[in-house]
């Protein structure tokens, strides 16, 4: 066999590599990396984040602190360790950094020392920290952390003879919030508030009782006190919405409330200066959907006042600017991330645009970041050709600088999806309703395409023109894929997320429909090539659409509720529906709950359907799943049930997943298009 001269194996390898563009694939998956909780020095000259990818031979997501300087230079690796490493915290001087890495025992505090790259691990824990703040002097860390408890015991077992083999005990429980989705059965314990030398030594409990204390951590400014929230009153249980702002005294274990209403109260921040704190919440009005307000108060708790009624988003991670003159926050704004600023009169600025691509499996919102005393911005910053990079923006400059690029070597050779925002009128109401088109790769407006209609769960959320693994995904595989904002979406307002109040589904399903019939308008959709799919608050619109009407040729039900009485009872989050969704409990609104079921609907279906689940859901369980499948069985309806083994509500958590569900949803499809060869 004749040897291929060398110059013709290097054009080989030029075509097939750098010189020819691909378009992105299954595998492709777990090359993709991205910025997460990018942290800033105080000083501005650093950023310390943690770098996220997939792991292929493990399926499951890695995550490693690296440093870079904001002007883009001296990117490197933090340690040489190749373990877990997140939640890095800047001392007040900027020449440590405190964060929090795994062990063999489990998470651990580690002290990284600046100047001479030395590495200590500072505690011995029992659970793995969260909320690690520094004291003001930089001589403590505060932090939460689990205290376990002992389940309760109901009978006294006789002890089984010796070598006899019994079945395990009872796994018994008292409590209303028991278990949750991705976790399974929560041990009893609650989270209290501890301190720890930022040299080492021994952890400190400060705070005591049967009650969560979590969240965001803040120190006064003397460093007498802790800032914290919790729900410290008798029928915490079921007022599970509300919470309040507390006070520690580090020296006595004090605890002292500042804030008294029914809603929720949390994320203190107490002022550089010492005199204010400012904290998210709202009165609670018990609806579907209330924006989170930026509330402020002096720091012994007297002068309450909210300063971000002219906003009307949903306010998240606030922080103080160093003059003590307002406060930084992350909101939506049309499905859009933003950093925005408020001054302590009212007077709110944007000022970044793009926050996000931290979520990327579907394009929700998400995205974190810091600020330096300078008041320079260190974000992540996404594209929806690109998942989250570290973007710099300085004071009085219009446009951030994008410092890093961790996925040049893969896309800059792949040829991804357009994505074009559309906006149109509802015909409910003629509100204006916002979309997304993603258009295959090398799209050609001559040729006739399969349509997708991609619905997001919540459905109190939103989607946006943002990077997103499954998009991408579809459309590689030639589909028109188009993901609406219907009414009850987050990021327009408190009304409009609240229109689905007492009725859901409802008319989202006119605002997802007159999407269609707009992008067939657009003739870059066809009557006799639509198909629909969603997962969650997605799955139930998915099947809402296809008992509503018959114009779909395929659908893809992912993680459905099906029956709202049966959900509502079994679901991990089983106590949160009554009121806030459906007025009552289900047992006292029985046809109030089955009207809006989507089961109520499953005679009218005559769509080929899948129904897909992950087999360990507590969200939305199996068995809502298995409903619409079974119901479909018996009328002889075109079906196929996928059960995903070992996966939660969140399907995509493991890479192998988000590639089965996308790869059984386009294999669904691709029966029932047109336009593809045999």
């Amino acid at each position: 066999m004749n040897k291929l001269p060398v110059f013709f194996l290097l054009c080989l390898l030029t075509l097939n590599g750098q010189g020819q563009k691909t378009n992105f694939s299954y595998l492709d998956v777990f090359d993709l990396q991205y910025v997460q909780d990018p942290q800033i020095s105080p000083n501005g000259d650093w950023v310390v984040y943690r770098r996220m990818g997939f792991d292929v031979i493990k399926d499951r997501t890695w995550g490693n602190l690296w440093m870079i300087k904001t002007n883009g230079s001296q990117h490197q690796k933090l340690t040489s360790r190749e373990v877990s490493e997140s939640s890095p915290s800047w001392s007040p001087t900027g020449d440590r950094i405190a964060f929090s890495s795994s062990t063999e025992e489990g998470s651990e505090i580690y002290m990284y020392w600046l100047n001479s790259g030395k590495l200590a691990k500072l505690s011995q824990l029992p659970f793995s920290p969260s909320s690690i703040i520094w004291s003001p002097d930089g001589k403590h860390l505060a932090f939460s952390m689990n205290v376990e408890m002992s389940a309760p015991v109901i009978a006294k077992m006789p002890k089984k003879p010796k070598g006899a083999k019994w079945a395990d005990k009872p796994r018994i429980t008292d409590r209303v919030y028991h278990e949750a989705d991705g976790r399974g059965y929560i041990k009893p314990g609650f989270n209290h508030v501890f301190t720890i030398p930022a040299d080492g030594g021994a952890p400190r409990q400060l705070t005591s009782g049967n009650w969560h204390h979590r969240g965001t951590l803040s120190w006064s400014k003397d460093g007498s006190k802790i800032y914290f929230s919790a729900n410290r009153i008798a029928d915490w249980e079921y007022r599970f919405r509300n919470s309040e702002i507390y006070s520690v005294t580090v020296n006595s274990g004090e605890i002292a409330a500042l804030t008294d209403r029914d809603g929720p109260d949390y994320s203190p921040q107490v002022s550089p200066d010492g005199k204010h704190i400012a904290y998210l919440g709202y009165e609670d009005k018990v609806q579907a959907y209330q924006i989170r307000k930026l509330q402020l108060m002096n720091v012994d708790g007297s002068n309450k006042r909210t300063i971000s009624n002219a906003l009307d988003r949903s306010i998240s991670a606030i922080k103080w600017d160093a003059k003590s003159s307002g406060l930084y926050f992350n909101y939506d704004d049309k499905g859009n991330g933003k950093i925005g600023h408020v001054s302590l009169s009212g007077k709110v600025t944007k000022l970044a645009d793009n926050r996000g691509g931290t979520t990327l499996g579907r394009p929700y919102g998400s995205g974190s970041y810091s600020i330096a005393n300078n008041g320079t911005i260190a974000y992540t910053y996404s594209r929806p050709n690109y998942p989250a990079e570290l973007a710099v923006l300085k004071p009085k400059e219009k446009s951030p600088r994008k410092i890093t690029s961790l996925n040049k070597a893969l896309l800059d050779y792949k040829t991804l999806g357009k994505v074009e925002e559309v906006w149109y009128k509802s015909s409910f109401d003629g509100r204006d309703i916002q979309g997304w088109v993603v258009y295959p790769p090398n799209y050609d407006a001559s040729k006739k395409y399969p349509f997708m209609v991609e619905n997001h769960g919540g459905p109190i959320l939103n989607y946006g023109d943002r990077f997103s693994i499954e998009m991408q995904l579809y459309a590689s595989e030639g589909y028109v894929v188009f993901y609406p904002n219907a009414r009850g979406s987050t990021s327009y307002g408190e009304e409009f997320g609240n229109l689905l109040f007492n009725n859901y589904p409802g008319q989202d399903y006119d605002d997802t429909m007159d999407g269609v019939d707009h992008c067939l308008k657009m003739g870059i959709a066809y009557e006799d090539q639509l198909f629909v799919t969603g997962g969650s608050a997605g799955g139930i619109m998915a099947a809402w659409m296809i008992g509503k009407n018959k114009r779909f040729e395929a659908a893809v039900v992912a993680k459905p509720v099906m029956n709202w009485i049966s959900k509502t009872l079994v679901a991990d989050n089983y106590f949160g529906y009554a009121n806030s969704r459906y007025p009552g409990q289900p047992w006292e609104n029985f046809e109030g709950y089955w009207k809006f079921s989507p089961l109520s609907l499953v005679g009218n279906i005559e769509t080929p359907t899948m129904v897909m689940v992950g087999m360990n859901d507590l969200r939305t369980p199996p068995s809502e799943a298995k409903q619409l499948y079974h119901a479909l069985k018996l009328r002889k309806i075109e079906t196929v049930l996928v059960e995903i083994p070992g996966a939660s509500h969140g399907i995509a958590s493991k890479p192998s997943n988000l590639i089965t569900k996308i790869a059984h949803t386009v294999a669904w499809f691709d029966k029932y298009r047109t336009d593809k060869e045999e």
